[in-house]
Formats: structure tokens, C-alpha cells, sequence
């Protein structure tokens, strides 16, 4: 698969270390999850969109992950028989995400990556929705819902570049701008993957 842009990788301020390959596959031994990378007709109200992939901000409750831009999706769960089950399940449960009513067709997995910081090896599900979904924010993990154009992640896109504190240390990473937020980190780099992918088949 091709890779996103390197621009989105995590740099080290103080030491100018970059993290390690944009999409990495973890030990064996971590949590397995999986998200949902939905994407869905645009709004009629944007003439400008096509397309459009939904994005959630997650409650912030001090965890590792807390207010960040995210796709719907967690941990699996025993009973889940796969990723597709681990990611519709998840979505169901964080957005109320109807498949059925939306005519939501999983395509494919995209690469199967690690998250150092909480330990999981999340596989990102690719789906195509014929409908708009009718979602609802989980108040317990979904701070808000957001609908970002297919558009903002495909090469050639603006990445912003951003300075920050994470944990002890200052990083510099890159971040694609959405209305009312910056996606970076994890969710970023699937994003331009995706990106990647689409505009080698176009």
C-alpha cells in the first residue's frame, strides 16, 4: 500500500528523531482493535463535496487519547468473530451507526498499525455508505461528530505544521485542517493513506 505523507510524522524537537515508519505493524502482543473509515455521500447543503468521512471527537478524560480526532471504533471484544465486527459494533455503539439503513458495504482493510503509547493493534475497516447515516453522539465517548470532506485528505491537500507538548517532550507533526479541527497523529496518517490509495485509482 502506498504510504501517507511523510509531513505527518511526529518529529522530536529537542532530539529531531522522527517515530518510526508512517504505518507500523505492532507485536503480537498488543490489545487488538479496530475503527471504522466510513465514507458517505456529502451533505447536500456542500454543492463543493462529494464525498465525506466521518470522524468523531472523543471525550476527554485525561486517557491518552482524550479529545483527539478519531474514527469510530475500540478494543475488541471476545465475542466479536472479526475486525469488520470489532468496527461496526464499536460505531454502533459510539454513533448509533444503522448499517443496514445506510447501506454500509465494508471494501477492505487498509494497513494494520500499532499505537506504542496505549498498546493496541488497530486495523482500520474501509467502508462505503449509499446513504448519509443519521448518527448520534454517545454522550459517555463522543464529545461531537464531524463530517470531513473526502477532498481534505487526498495528495496535494494543505497539511498544517504544528508545535506542541506531548508528555515530557515538544514534537513537531503534521496535520491536515478540517472545519473546527486538525486531524494528526494515527487518524491522519490512515486518512492520507486513504488519500494515497484513491488518487492511484483514479
Amino acid at each position: 500500500m502506498p504510504a501517507p505523507p511523510a509531513a505527518l510524522m511526529p518529529e522530536r524537537l529537542d532530539t529531531g528523531e522522527r517515530r518510526g515508519p508512517a504505518i507500523l505493524s505492532g507485536p503480537d502482543s498488543a490489545r487488538p482493535a479496530a475503527v471504522l473509515v466510513l465514507i458517505a455521500p456529502a451533505d447536500d447543503d456542500d454543492p463543493d463535496a462529494a464525498a465525506d468521512v466521518l470522524l468523531i471527537r472523543r471525550v476527554d478524560r485525561g486517557g491518552h487519547h482524550g479529545g483527539q480526532i478519531a474514527f469510530p471504533g475500540g478494543r475488541a471484544e471476545p465475542e466479536d468473530r472479526d475486525d469488520v465486527e470489532t468496527a461496526l459494533r464499536e460505531a454502533a455503539e459510539e454513533v448509533a451507526l444503522d448499517p443496514a439503513a445506510a447501506g454500509v458495504r465494508v471494501v477492505g482493510e487498509l494497513e494494520t498499525f500499532w499505537i506504542p503509547i496505549s498498546d493496541y493493534r488497530v486495523a482500520p475497516v474501509l467502508a462505503i455508505a449509499e446513504r448519509r447515516p443519521r448518527v448520534t453522539a454517545s454522550e459517555a465517548e463522543v464529545a461531537e461528530i464531524l463530517w470531513a470532506p473526502l477532498s481534505a485528505f487526498l495528495p496535494g491537500a494543505p497539511i498544517e505544521i504544528v508545535e506542541a507538548d506531548l508528555l515530557d517532550f515538544r514534537i513537531r507533526y503534521g496535520a491536515y485542517p478540517i472545519p473546527g479541527a486538525q486531524v494528526w497523529g494515527a487518524t491522519a496518517r490512515i486518512l492520507g493513506q486513504l488519500g494515497a490509495i484513491l488518487n492511484r485509482d483514479l
